[in-house]
């Protein structure tokens, strides 16, 4: 799959046909081959011979896809940056990245209306194709570089597997585009001439405007995380009179429950729901499962899948040596899927990617083992959560818990329901105590984190120590504290 051709071709093709809705907004395929072109002719006349990494900050709108595009046809890896990033954060992404620019939907308007004769050359297989930052231990993010090959590896595999129909699949469009699992229903819409739906920050906070969204969407393939889809079924009328043309659901970011996927086979019987799994280091997703009421019989909980064809997923020891059938052990997975590493982080990239043969393998930091040919998650090894689809370092938050001029130390720990981290506490040691009650020191606090990291990172939870418990070796007794969230 060459996905720039590919797209490229529903321009020609179908050059009518709508690429990406977005709130009353629509982009057709002539308009975002034209565009694209332009802007990338624009980066090549403005950046000769530069190859550095180009910055699209906004929500959803479709002059994002211009800007992905126009990187790639122009030889530059873009850098999906959502408005929910506090501009603290974003600030930290495009300097740390060396972005040559950072272009807004109204500059990218501007600029791809400007037509130029020059000439491109777009991204090759071992370029970098995007780069998606995620949370970093140390208080600043990483930015995981994905190149061409992996994401064509990627879309590859899944048009195979889900037998994609060309001009015919509307996807649903949950995740912002700084989050990696946008990549699935952006570019598997884009391969195949397809449409996607987008529904913004309005719709997801206002479950009305939300389900009338549902209804006029026409959408085919559902793209979202397990806990998107679980707060659609409070309402009852979230069922297949809703969406009468869906055919599949695809999940990933975090665990599908049970009870989640026999809720949804139940109210769309013509849907199939597909569990995936995969960090953002390998593109996305390397595994998937399609969960029938057999495999909810048989298992529970659910299985993340079997590998994608070409890819090496095992379970491992701590020298990376595979562990007997049925133990349990860190996941490893090598393939063309597996980036080569993190955005001038070569410290970060050796701690966790190897050479496995002539494949580039990665430490996914997961527990899990295998049964049978499929793949169970059992948690994470280190200090990292998801929430609600969202890979969370507890450690960044941490050193911005402790930036902050009243706070003297601070621990984040994971609210566990049912196995699933469910939200986030914060347990901060102040500098001084005042008058103010713990609600208002804890609206303080949130205010002012919220000016340094995503709001999907603030802590539910905030609860005051004078000093931490410790263990007979010194350290923070992070076990105590987790008991008392429990």
């Amino acid at each position: 799959m060459d996905i720039i051709e590919a797209i490229d071709r529903a321009a020609r093709v179908f050059p009518d046909r709508i690429a990406h809705i977005s709130d009353v907004r629509m982009l057709t395929y002539g308009d975002l081959g034209k565009r694209s072109d332009a802007l990338a002719a624009h980066f090549t006349e403005r950046y000769p011979g530069d190859k550095s990494p180009v910055a699209i900050i906004g929500h959803k709108e479709p002059e994002m896809l211009m800007g992905f595009l126009a990187a790639a046809k122009s030889g530059h890896p873009y850098i999906p940056i959502d408005v929910s990033i506090p501009a603290y954060r974003a600030e930290q992404i495009v300097e740390s990245s060396g972005a040559i620019v950072a272009l807004t939907p109204p500059e990218i308007e501007a600029l791809s209306g400007n037509y130029s004769s020059v000439r491109p050359i777009r991204v090759e297989r071992d370029d970098p194709f995007y780069i998606i930052y995620t949370s970093g231990s140390t208080g600043e993010p990483k930015g995981v570089v994905i190149t061409l090959q992996c994401l064509t590896t990627f879309l590859d595999w899944m048009l195979e597997e889900q037998q994609l129909r060309e001009a015919r699949e509307t996807f649903l469009n949950q995740a912002p585009f700084s989050f990696d699992l946008s990549v699935m229903d952006l570019y598997l819409s884009l391969a195949t001439a397809g449409t996607l739906f987008s529904i913004g920050k309005q719709e997801i906070s206002n479950l009305k405007k939300l389900y009338a969204a549902f209804g006029r969407s026409g959408v085919t393939s559902w793209v979202s995380t397990p806990t998107f889809a679980q707060m659609c079924l409070v309402e009852r009328g979230f069922a297949q009179s809703m969406l009468p043309q869906l055919r599949r659901f695809l999940f990933c970011g975090e665990t599908l429950a049970p009870e989640t996927a026999s809720q949804l086979l139940e109210r769309f019987p013509k849907a199939e729901v597909w569990n995936t799994y995969g960090p953002t280091e390998t593109t996305v997703a390397c595994a998937s499962v399609r969960v029938t009421r057999d495999v909810l019989a048989r298992y529970s909980p659910l299985p993340i899948g079997a590998p994608m064809p070409g890819a090496r997923i095992f379970v491992a020891d701590i020298n990376a040596e595979p562990v007997p059938a049925g133990d349990r052990g860190e996941i490893i997975i090598a393939g063309t899927n597996v980036s080569p590493g993190y955005l001038g982080r070569p410290d970060l990239t050796n701690a966790s990617f190897f050479r496995l043969g002539n494949l580039r393998a990665y430490r996914t930091g997961d527990w899990g083992r295998i049964q049978g040919d499929l793949l169970f998650f059992e948690g994470r090894i280190d200090g990292q959560v998801k929430v609600n689809g969202h890979r969370i370092e507890l450690g960044d938050l941490e050193e911005n818990l402790r930036a902050l001029p009243t706070v003297a130390d601070a621990v984040v720990l994971p609210v566990i329901r049912k196995g699933v981290a469910e939200s986030l506490a914060a347990f901060v040691v102040l500098v001084q105590r005042g008058q103010e009650s713990e609600f208002e020191l804890g609206a303080q606090l949130r205010a002012q984190l919220a000016e340094r990291v995503p709001m999907y990172m603030l802590p539910r939870k905030i609860i005051y120590y004078d000093a931490f418990p410790i263990t007979a070796n010194g350290k923070t007794d992070r076990r105590k504290l987790a008991a008392s969230i429990a």
